[in-house]
């Protein structure tokens, strides 16, 4: 696929916190528009640094890219600012399910709407929709944001996110601390307003079988190192995803084992 036809593209980047502990080095990733990349991994294996590169928020743990680039719809985003990139539709879902806990849980949503600048009738509108993609937050709405469960904070933390309207939303493992029908519930929103709306999704996960799962693509990272690529589809099949979602390695896979070729990162 050519960078043309990209709304994402991570060109082989490099990491490195603090100007000395190097988290990436070699990263590469395309997403086209409209589709749902998963970026797999065990832990420390870059993923949030990943994410977090993207959104050029690394700057704020004292990180920087040292190499390689990050093109979102034409725009270096190395070059950009943080909000300048929320603004034009790259919008972030931290891990940790971050939500304002002494707002209620529409106070909440509404300061998504601030960033982008919307009228009083399209912050209305927006919050219906939002209500009709997770309509528990709409039972919820008066309540602290902070005496919910930990899925509706998950629910109000992305929806906060749509709020802004985003044409790539980067979600840091949204699965995490969460019971698997909460999980299920929110990817099934998700791949829905996927599929109505057009709207691009690159997420982290760590639980592979979920990512692949509702994912159009996917990337698996060990090491700071873009390691498999393909379609989410045709990794769910293959013996050596486990491997690298519990850090063993390739070596005892059975595609190897079988004498099969692996994907190599492109």
């Amino acid at each position: 696929m050519s960078v043309s036809q990209d709304l994402l593209t991570v060109d082989d980047i490099s990491v490195t916190y603090s100007q000395a502990i190097v988290a990436l080095h070699g990263v590469s990733l395309r997403l086209a528009p409209g589709k749902i990349l998963a970026v797999l991994g065990a832990n420390g294996a870059g993923k949030t640094t990943t994410l977090k590169a993207v959104a050029n928020l690394i700057g704020a743990e004292r990180g920087r890219v040292t190499a390689g680039r990050i093109i979102f719809d034409g725009r270096d985003v190395v070059a950009s600012q943080p909000s300048e990139l929320v603004r034009n539709g790259l919008v972030s879902v931290l891990e940790g399910r971050h939500v304002f806990k002494t707002l209620t849980v529409e106070e909440n949503l509404i300061t998504g709407s601030i960033g982008r600048g919307s009228t009083r009738a399209e912050t209305a509108s927006d919050l219906e929709r939002i209500y009709g993609i997770f309509p528990k937050l709409k039972a919820k709405k008066s309540e602290l944001a902070g005496l919910t469960s930990g899925g509706e904070q998950q629910m109000v933390a992305i929806g906060r996110a749509l709020m802004a309207r985003p044409r790539l939303l980067v979600l840091d493992e949204p699965s995490v601390g969460l019971a698997p029908l909460v999980v299920h519930e929110i990817f099934a929103s998700l791949k829905h307003l996927n599929q109505t709306t057009g709207l691009s999704i690159l997420l982290a996960e760590q639980n592979a079988s979920i990512g692949l799962k509702f994912a159009d693509e996917a990337a698996v990272l060990e090491n700071g190192r873009s390691v498999l690529t393909g379609l989410a589809a045709d990794l769910r099949k293959r013996t050596d995803i486990k491997a690298f979602y519990l850090g063993g390695g390739l070596e005892k896979s059975s595609d190897q084992a079988a004498g099969r070729p692996l994907v190599a990162a492109q």
